[in-house]
């Protein structure tokens, strides 16, 4: 029979052969003891929140293109009657639509009213009237095709081309997909928001140039939600055609990036848990040991120091 004791590695040392317990000791058993307990709770509290983790792959899709982007714009243009106002969309699909939306009066009128332009296109498109009929708030709801193109802000559709066109706007907001603005995450959904372009020459067109980088978040239950980034580039500019100075507009072109960003929010593995707290135990109870026979130590040599026993 194998004598299963020869295999005991945590083997007991005799009463009478162990130091006398001290103060110091006890001092940092206790501290050691407080900061495992802190440490174990941190890492606790750290397993059972949950994490994001982020992570990047190459979008291929072959039916993108007939997919859609939902766009949340709302732009204030405080010198631009909203009877002029309307907004054009175009991409490289051949796509050209000019939407007229519905205009309300005051800003307090504003309900959930609905003005569809064009089936499955348009869902929420409203003008809001500004300081007395001198200025407009475009706020609206409509669907791109996932394709570069563009949409801007003229007076193409008006019936009647205002004699003045003064493009000068500030941007409210500016969002493609759905809204992840609660979900805490970093990056560039709404980039052109608070965007102050007021106090610029009355006859200029303004250009954003954007490159939206799909985005997709899923939580820990797989609720997956598709949202988009973007960065952008501005410029200001005068328009002439062959006839003459065209028409100010606030143009907005896109391209997509074929990169797709994906934010998980998961929990971790509960093996990451205990490997956690097994080290923080063992290391924290290894340090702890070596400080005190450190202390120890100093502390015999200086004790025989003082008594002429260190020859």
């Amino acid at each position: 029979m194998v004598d299963l004791r020869r295999f005991d590695v945590y083997r007991k040392i005799p009463k009478d052969l162990k130091e006398d317990p001290t103060n110091t000791g006890a001092i940092i058993s206790l501290c050691c003891c407080f900061f495992i307990t802190f440490l174990f709770f941190s890492e606790l509290f750290a397993y059972l929140s949950l994490e994001v983790v982020s992570e990047l792959y190459v979008e291929s899709s072959e039916n993108d293109s007939n997919e859609k982007i939902a766009v949340q714009l709302n732009i204030t243009l405080p010198k631009l009657s909203c009877s002029a106002v309307g907004l054009d969309i175009q991409d490289d699909m051949g796509r050209h639509e000019v939407i007229t939306s519905l205009c309300i009066t005051a800003a307090s009128e504003v309900t959930d009213v609905k003005h569809q332009s064009f089936v499955g296109f348009v869902e929420n498109t409203n003008k809001i009237v500004l300081n007395e009929g001198k200025g407009c708030r475009f706020e609206g709801k409509f669907y791109i095709n996932k394709v570069p193109g563009n949409f801007h802000v003229s007076t193409h559709s008006a019936a009647n081309q205002p004699a003045d066109i003064d493009m000068s706007h500030f941007i409210d907001e500016l969002m493609f997909g759905d809204d992840v603005s609660q979900l805490g995450l970093t990056g560039g959904f709404n980039t052109l928001r608070g965007k102050d372009k007021t106090n610029v020459q009355a006859i200029e067109s303004h250009e954003y140039h954007m490159k939206i980088v799909p985005t997709i978040y899923e939580d820990n239950k797989g609720t997956k939600l598709q949202s988009f980034q973007y960065t952008s580039a501005y410029k200001s500019f005068l328009s002439f055609h062959h006839t003459g100075r065209m028409m100010p507009a606030i143009w907005f072109r896109y391209d997509l990036n074929p990169i797709t960003v994906k934010y998980s929010r998961r929990r971790k593995h509960f093996y990451t848990f205990l490997t956690s707290v097994c080290a923080i135990i063992g290391g924290t109870c290894t340090v702890a040991s070596l400080i005190y026979s450190i202390i120890f130590t100093t502390s015999k040599y200086f004790r025989k120091h003082e008594i002429g026993k260190l020859s």
